[in-house]
């Protein structure tokens, strides 16, 4: 990896660490099923399905995805606070809210991706 591209790298996973870091530093809950993962998660999806998409219109070099795909989206959204919030639902026995968490979080982030997607798609092409 050059410099630059460490750089551009960096800077992306800084950026989403630290909106990660505020939209999740206080739960919130819907009954049992914390949100602000799921945000997120929904949301970096989001960014990515855009992103993608200009990706490929603009012919952008890589060291923008470094940075938006792999650096901020990848900080941004969190596979390991899905499975740790899951497990605390599957320790106290929640198993309705568990399925409810998984399947949202997959489902409305793919959802979100396509969403991201469509839109930029529906932009640029009219």
């Amino acid at each position: 990896m050059k410099g630059l591209e460490f750089v551009f790298l960096a800077g992306g996973s800084v950026l989403g660490a630290f909106i990660r870091y505020k939209i999740t530093e206080s739960q919130v809950l819907l009954n049992t099923l914390p949100l602000n993962v799921l945000f997120v998660n929904i949301l970096g999806a989001f960014v990515l399905g855009m992103f993608v998409i200009l990706s490929e219109q603009w012919n952008l070099d890589g060291k923008y995805s470094l940075f938006a795909a792999i650096g901020f989206c990848g900080s941004l959204t969190t596979m390991s606070s899905l499975a740790l919030d899951s497990s605390n639902l599957l320790d106290n026995r929640h198993y309705v809210t568990l399925a409810v968490n998984l399947l949202a979080n997959i489902g409305l982030s793919i959802g979100a991706l396509i969403g991201g997607k469509s839109l930029m798609n529906y932009i640029i092409n009219g």
